[in-house]
């Protein structure tokens, strides 16, 4: 294959060559499973989600009586209000200090970009959990500055879940704000300075409108993480009920499935409607991007990048401080009056929350989301983008794989309650078992994985296809030696992506353990809740380091395959 060279031209304009009648029947079994296997897995636990709230707890058909009933209850009503605003507050204050942020890191000369952007990805490997226990140390009633919130209230509450949720969701803002800003064309900042343009005048005519669609859509994608977060309330919202803790308490506390499945259902909705939004923004954006732009090279000014510098600096230092307090706490004797080192809060098997058995079931299961959820990210988006028949099925297989970014984590989970734990379903023997939060987890983060390995799939040539389709080689064939190979650093970028957050999530899985399938972020949780917050900060700082360490094995295994692929280009 190899030493085959076709002409881009000829490959272009050769003939449409067709597959043999076994290559068509298995990309047309493959797209059919595919499709099967996102109806059973994403579709009907979310309708299920949907019928159940229309029956009340005696399994009786009742219409919209669930609804009106919810409606009447002022409690329930005003967390819908407060979970909206706080979750407009918090994506507003995030956006905004992440874009200052990206902009030190794109548009300046100043220096250790690299450290700054390291610093600022570091939430990304930790739960959002541990940034409330963080804050706790920090303002809560033996918190060491809980002098600085007292004239607010404390941190107990509203202020807690704005101030937690904003650390916890500042990366995924910067990740997008990253992009939005490093893709601007950078002609037409050449061309206002030219015509005396003063630096600000430059930023609010040129810079700010070139990235509005990034602002924009990091604003959408802050909003629904915050508001169907579960971490950050429930740790650190005291009395202040939102539409996650509400869910959670109508399930766990009250075992009012029917009323917890409309709380699910006002949960969807904000976050479909936002998914929407963010689509809609995304090709605005794509399509401000002409061919012929020509990337920002930003020039050195010694006074804006010193003042950049100092911001930076100052974010990053309140990151990794929320973090080193987690990690001081969880080896302090005794918090605040004994700070000398200890492990004591490591002997899991003396504390409430499952003990190291549950940190070792977090790591099968992530080892397990891994794999199970590379494997399928790599078939899928191989089935969607290479083969040229069956098209109607490849479509519609794409449609439902991007169905779970609109869909919360928790109400996925009660969803799959409803579904799995039905006794007139055939895989009722899936729930309770180690198998259904590791398929929950996989299908919860899955289209971000597909579209991943989908962005990876297109940049591969058409030229493969097309010589292997003219010598006859099987599809197989094709996808082991040429597509697998070449795809290989992002599939292990997708492994890591599902690793980590399979180790750091609580909102699907915290329905679905069995007391002998009890993970590490559903211990924290129960260690907070029965007032042993210092053995929970040390099971998040522990899930934190796993990620990390990870993370960083992937990452070097990565920088290894790059640098092989690159040498053997270049010969």
């Amino acid at each position: 294959m190899a030493d085959i060279a076709v002409p881009a031209r000829d490959a272009a304009s050769a003939p449409r060559v067709r597959s043999g009648p076994s290559d068509g029947v298995w990309i047309g079994t493959g797209a059919w499973l595919v499709l099967l296997l996102g109806v059973l897995f994403i579709v009907l636990p979310v309708g299920s989600l949907l019928q159940r709230s229309l029956w009340n707890g005696a399994g009786e058909w009742v219409g919209l009586a669930n609804y009106i009933t919810y409606l009447q209850t002022p409690a329930l009503v005003e967390s819908v209000g407060r979970s909206l605003r706080l979750s407009a507050i918090a994506a507003v204050l995030c956006v905004l200090l992440a874009y200052g942020y990206a902009y030190a890191l794109t548009q300046s000369c100043m220096r250790h970009k690299g450290m700054f952007r390291a610093v600022a990805l570091v939430p990304l490997l930790a739960p959002s959990l541990l940034m409330a226990i963080s804050l706790i140390y920090l303002f809560g009633n033996q918190g060491l500055l809980k002098g600085w919130v007292a004239p607010f209230g404390g941190i107990y509450g509203e202020l807690g879940i704005v101030i937690g949720s904003v650390l916890w969701t500042f990366p995924h803002a910067l990740l997008i704000l990253l992009t939005s800003m490093a893709t601007q064309d950078g002609r037409l900042q050449e061309a206002a300075r030219t015509l005396g343009a003063s630096p600000w005048r430059v930023f609010c005519t040129v810079t700010l409108p070139a990235s509005r669609y990034g602002l924009l859509m990091s604003v959408v994608v802050v909003f629904v993480l915050v508001i169907t977060d579960f971490g950050v309330p429930k740790v650190i919202g005291g009395s202040a009920n939102v539409l996650a803790t509400d869910l959670y308490r109508q399930v766990v506390g009250q075992q009012n499935f029917a009323m917890g499945a409309v709380v699910g259902v006002w949960l969807l909705l904000p976050a479909v409607g936002a998914f929407l939004l963010e689509r809609h923004f995304r090709r605005k954006q794509a399509a401000a991007l002409g061919a012929r732009a020509s990337l920002y090279q930003p020039q050195p000014d010694a006074l804006r990048d010193r003042l950049l510098w100092i911001y930076c600096a100052l974010v990053g230092v309140c990151l990794l401080a929320v973090i080193g307090v987690a990690l001081f706490a969880s080896l302090a004797t005794f918090w605040p009056y004994n700070l000398s080192p200890s492990l004591r809060h490591y002997d899991f098997d003396n504390m409430d929350g499952g003990g190291w058995a549950s940190y070792f079931n977090s790591l099968r299961m992530a080892l397990g989301a891994a794999v199970l959820g590379t494997v399928c990210a790599f078939f899928s988006a191989w089935l969607v983008d290479k083969p040229r028949t069956h098209g109607t099925v490849r479509e519609l297989a794409n449609m439902v794989l991007n169905l779970p970014l609109a869909v919360p984590g928790l109400a996925l989970g009660i969803g799959y309650i409803f579904f799995f734990n039905s006794p007139g379903n055939p895989l009722n023997g899936l729930y309770g078992t180690m198998a259904i939060l590791i398929i929950c987890t996989v299908v919860h983060f899955f289209s971000v994985a597909h579209l991943t390995m989908l962005a990876a799939m297109r940049q591969l040539d058409r030229e493969f296809e097309v010589v292997s389709e003219s010598l006859g080689v099987p599809v197989w064939k094709t996808l082991l030696r040429v597509h697998l190979p070449i795809c290989l650093p992002a599939l292990l970028q997708v492994a890591g992506f599902f690793f980590v957050n399979a180790m750091t999530t609580v909102s699907a899985v915290v329905f679905l353990y069995a007391p002998h399938t009890t993970l590490a972020s559903v211990a924290v949780l129960n260690m907070d809740d029965a007032g042993t917050v210092a053995p929970a900060a040390a099971m998040a700082v522990l899930i934190f380091l796993t990620s990390a360490a990870v993370r960083c094995v992937l990452a070097l295994v990565s920088h290894l395959l790059l640098s092989r692929t690159q040498r053997w280009r270049q010969r």
